[in-house]
């Protein structure tokens, strides 16, 4: 017989409250909040003067350009609202720009409603961007892609 002051029999787990919106926004504000500065940092430090930043050490000790090459310079034209120069440094830094766009308001929007924001990514989509990735370093090195390269 089942005390009448005790969970009730079966699987049940008691309800957990909410935590308060605050403490839920918390997260995604914090990275908002970092992302943001390291884009003011980039939008007042010019990366197209030398001596800012270290240079990339696959361009320089190599002579290939990494898929990140010239990120600095598409997100410094990116803060001032340069969207043709920031798709010349790195047009894929710039399709960064906005998934990371889409994934910050989905994470604000659940945070909001109080759902959990749980990612999971298939082994698929990461061998996607791999190849994606890959392909975009190839052809930035080569002849044909030499628009793609910063």
């Amino acid at each position: 017989m089942r005390a009448p002051w005790g969970p009730p029999p079966g699987p049940y787990a008691p309800a957990v409250p909410p935590k308060p919106l605050a403490r839920r926004l918390l997260a995604p504000l914090g990275a908002l909040a970092g992302v943001a500065a390291a884009f003011a940092y980039v939008g007042t430090v010019d990366p197209n003067e030398p001596g800012h930043y270290p240079v990339c050490p696959l361009l320089r000790f190599a002579g290939v350009y990494c898929p990140g090459c010239g990120g600095l310079r598409s997100a410094h034209a990116f803060v001032h609202g340069d969207l043709g120069a920031a798709f010349g440094a790195n047009a894929l830094a710039v399709v960064g720009y906005g998934v990371f766009a889409v994934v910050m308001a989905v994470w604000l929007v659940r945070a909001i409603r109080g759902v959990p924001m749980r990612l999971a990514v298939s082994p698929v989509l990461w061998w996607g961007v791999g190849a994606v990735l890959a392909v975009f370093t190839l052809a930035r090195n080569l002849p044909f892609g030499s628009a793609l390269a910063p």
